[in-house]
């Protein structure tokens, strides 16, 4: 993994996705976050909103994530926002909004490394839509979570390696070693 061509996407650590069952994802996510910015690699937060009327809403009845509040970047990870490549607000799952999927082409990244909340959502839409697009997904199984228990993450997990290959998905400690052995992070 090159660290120009490879961006971590920190996929919607927000604090309405944090609770009991992916609270215990926040320290592995930080240092996933402080190991790739220590390699001089491009880091991208996406924050999700629900907008009125959305097919959340209007199919599934679920209407969080509309406060400023629940939006917000989980404390964490707040440190980290200003200084990050960039921040992508979607109303969908998938990183891949127009905006997202041009920032990604415009940037030359062929790597998209994702971690975040929620496995079974939009890191797995996320990892299937860059697959999609043609750039290589890697999912750091131990720093993703699903808000709606193990069960959701573990299920996302299964479906991940079926359709983008069980070679994509790597741990914290696996990734960030290979961020750091690239050429370029050695100079």
């Amino acid at each position: 993994m090159e660290p120009r061509s490879t961006a971590l996407l920190v996929i919607d650590v927000q604090q309405g996705f944090v609770n009991r069952h992916s609270r215990g994802v926040l320290p592995a996510i930080v240092q996933l976050v402080e190991g790739w910015r220590a390699a001089g690699a491009p880091v991208v937060f996406t924050r999700f909103h629900n907008t009125p009327g959305s097919p959340y809403e209007t199919i599934t009845g679920w209407t969080r994530l509309r406060s400023p509040e629940e939006q917000a970047l989980a404390t964490e990870l707040v440190p980290f926002a200003d200084a990050a490549a960039a921040v992508i607000h979607k109303d969908q799952a998938s990183a891949f909004t127009p905006e997202g999927a041009q920032l990604i082409r415009d940037a030359g990244w062929t790597d998209l490394v994702l971690c975040g909340i929620d496995t079974d959502a939009c890191v797995y839409d996320s990892a299937r839509d860059a697959y999609h697009h043609g750039f290589r997904p890697w999912i750091v199984t131990d720093a993703c979570a699903s808000s709606g228990g193990p069960q959701y993450h573990d299920a996302a997990l299964l479906m991940a390696a079926r359709n983008i290959g069980p070679d994509h998905l790597v741990t914290s400690d696996v990734v960030l070693s290979r961020i750091h052995e690239a050429p370029e992070a050695q100079s």
